[in-house]
């Protein structure tokens, strides 16, 4: 009987504990990431840049932070860009950057706005790094990005450039 007297305190812990702990629960939302890589060029706009910025080249690394419910549906969805340029001419200036859907041989309209505005970013020695985070996606365009990123591409714009300075197609990593 004794024994059985010391068991009970360690019983109702480990239950109270079980019964606490969330992480195991079929209901909870779950937080996941997503990264894509766009290799940015000149030559992949169209029509493909000509001129003084035609030999500038980047990276796009665009993490996608989701959560989803129960059912493995995407409730939330934010983006976060860092993107590098660099071969441009002295002083090129950004005007814009953004993910658009479009395959590679198409234009198409802008999907996620980074919120980058003119004067924000200028490649002072014709290089530079910049990042944004925290932009919204809805989640059924996440989820769309997710299922085909390569008909999706991000470009940026420049004030020589406005159309687009640089672009690449979405690659899931």
């Amino acid at each position: 009987m004794r024994r059985l007297l010391l068991l009970v305190p360690v019983m109702t812990t480990l239950a109270i504990a079980a019964a606490c702990n969330g992480d195991d629960s079929p209901t909870d939302p779950s937080d996941e990431t997503v990264t894509f890589l766009a290799q940015l060029s000149p030559a992949n706009e169209i029509p493909a840049v000509t001129g003084a910025e035609a030999t500038g080249s980047g990276t796009a690394r665009i993490v996608f932070r989701l959560e989803r419910d129960s059912a493995n549906a995407i409730t939330d969805a934010e983006a976060d860009f860092q993107v590098t340029l660099a071969g441009f001419p002295v002083n090129t200036a950004l005007t814009m950057a953004h993910i658009h859907d479009g395959e590679a041989d198409e234009t198409g309209d802008i999907v996620v706005n980074t919120g980058l505005a003119a004067g924000q970013v200028t490649l002072t020695t014709g290089t530079a790094t910049f990042t944004k985070e925290d932009i919204n996606v809805p989640p059924a365009l996440a989820q769309q990005i997710i299922n085909a990123p390569d008909d999706f591409y991000f470009n940026v714009h420049s004030t020589l450039n406005t159309a687009g300075v640089a672009r690449g197609q979405l690659v899931k990593q």
